[in-house]
């Protein structure tokens, strides 16, 4: 037994000291890399343009509360990948892409000319900077220490490192939202599901410290607000940093039986209500919560054709019978983009029931997860995980406008973030941690 933590101990500090950078590639930061750790210039081919400082003005017509405006609505498309030209493109796209093209003849993406958009305000590259030679990973890899506001490892050496950067990446303050999510059956049925949504995120709030952090992410609420049959039922997340430490606490105000009650559990493996069983809750959000499931190996960084810059899929007054397809959301809509990305493979550590594997693909220039891979726990590619990001000029933030999750073996998918008949996301809204709490739950409830 003391030869195991000792052992567990010379692991764990092994890990914390290849976290931090040294000073000289810290200053890297902001010259040849970008303020978060991408390749400031282009590829050889010319493919892939430089990063200019991304879009930080909106378009010439747009005011606040609009739904985005495409700023490169006037780009001819590059070319079109489908099942027949599969092998002359499949280098560079994702297993769960390849298989959907070759599963649906009808299926296709359109290649638009690179455009790398991703920025943030100017204090979370400053934040960042500042974290690149002070983050250590704690905890065996499950939690992060000694950052705040910025992406914690923008010069990843590990693959937790790379994840983490997903997890704490910045997406505003605080924000409201209205969408609805539906699952795609396979004979192309669906319900919608409307939920008004609210989160106030602690990490990454202006003069927030890491002393301030408490373990704290953020704070995540739902209503329901349609059908009626469903309406009403809420639901209360505190997200903590160290999962293993200290687990997210849950509250589900339930309307048939109109009391509250704790969730135990609500990670990993267990199933997101609603999905029709499609969705886990950790791969809300491309992966989200502890990483103690997996073994984590950075693979590196490779040129792949994935989801960028979606603004004609996040339209407003599209009907969603337009971007819903039997099998696959509409690809008239959707845009794809040639783009350095970060590979991450995770793999499911023994006594786990969950995906054997995961294959992460985190654009460079955000950390945003752009798509996933995912296998059976036989090791055969079961789905195929997209987020369609836009960059909501306004925040600045990049973030996705749609989630997708593509069950291959069931010829169904299941989105998420279907927004384009409702009103614009609130980045302003005004928001407390004491509106987060079980408490709150029961007075909204009554």
């Amino acid at each position: 037994m003391l030869k195991h933590a000792a052992c567990l101990l010379l692991a764990t500090f092994a890990l914390q000291a290849q976290a931090k950078v040294d000073p000289a590639q810290a200053a890297r930061l902001g010259s040849d890399l970008t303020p978060l750790g991408a390749e400031r210039a282009g590829n050889a081919a010319g493919t892939i343009p430089a990063w200019t400082g991304g879009l930080v003005r909106p378009p010439a017509g747009y005011q606040a509360g609009m739904h985005h405006p495409d700023p490169y609505a006037g780009d001819a498309q590059s070319y079109v990948v489908n099942s027949k030209n599969l092998a002359q493109y499949q280098a560079l796209l994702p297993a769960g892409t390849r298989a959907l093209l070759e599963q649906y003849p009808d299926y296709y993406l359109q290649v638009f000319p690179t455009r790398r958009s991703a920025a943030l305000p100017q204090r979370i590259y400053d934040a960042t900077r500042n974290n690149a030679s002070k983050a250590e990973l704690i905890s065996g890899g499950n939690g992060v220490a000694g950052v705040s506001a910025g992406i914690p490892f923008p010069i990843p050496q590990l693959g937790q490192e790379a994840i983490w950067n997903h997890i704490m990446r910045y997406r505003g303050e605080q924000v409201q939202t209205i969408s609805n999510q539906a699952a795609v059956l396979a004979n192309g049925s669906y319900t919608l599901l409307k939920l008004k949504r609210e989160v106030y995120f602690h990490y990454g709030r202006e003069g927030v410290t890491p002393e301030d952090l408490d373990n704290t992410l953020f704070y995540y609420k739902y209503l329901v607000t349609a059908p009626s049959r469903l309406a009403g039922t809420s639901l209360v997340v505190q997200e903590t940093l160290d999962q293993v430490l200290a687990i997210r606490k849950a509250w589900r105000f339930n309307k048939g039986e109109r009391r509250v009650r704790r969730l135990p559990k609500l990670a990993h493996n267990a199933v997101q209500p609603d999905t029709n069983g499609m969705v886990t809750s950790d791969m809300v959000d491309g992966y989200n919560g502890a990483p103690d499931w997996y073994d984590w190996k950075l693979v590196g960084k490779q040129e792949m054709l994935v989801p960028y810059n979606s603004y004609a899929l996040h339209k407003q007054g599209i009907p969603y019978e337009n971007i819903l397809k039997s099998n696959f959301v509409n690809p008239e809509l959707l845009r794809y983009e040639l783009h350095r990305v970060w590979i991450v493979e995770a793999t499911l550590r023994k006594g786990f029931n969950h995906h054997s594997k995961r294959r992460f693909y985190l654009d460079e220039d955000s950390w945003q997860i752009l798509a996933v891979d995912l296998y059976d726990k036989n090791g055969s590619l079961s789905g195929l995980q997209e987020a369609h990001p836009i960059n909501y000029y306004d925040v600045p933030v990049f973030s996705s406008t749609l989630e997708a999750f593509y069950d291959l073996a069931g010829k169904r998918y299941f989105v998420d973030g279907l927004d384009n008949n409702e009103p614009m996301y609130d980045f302003n809204v005004q928001l407390r941690p004491a509106d987060f709490t079980a408490q709150a739950l029961r007075r909204e409830g009554n």
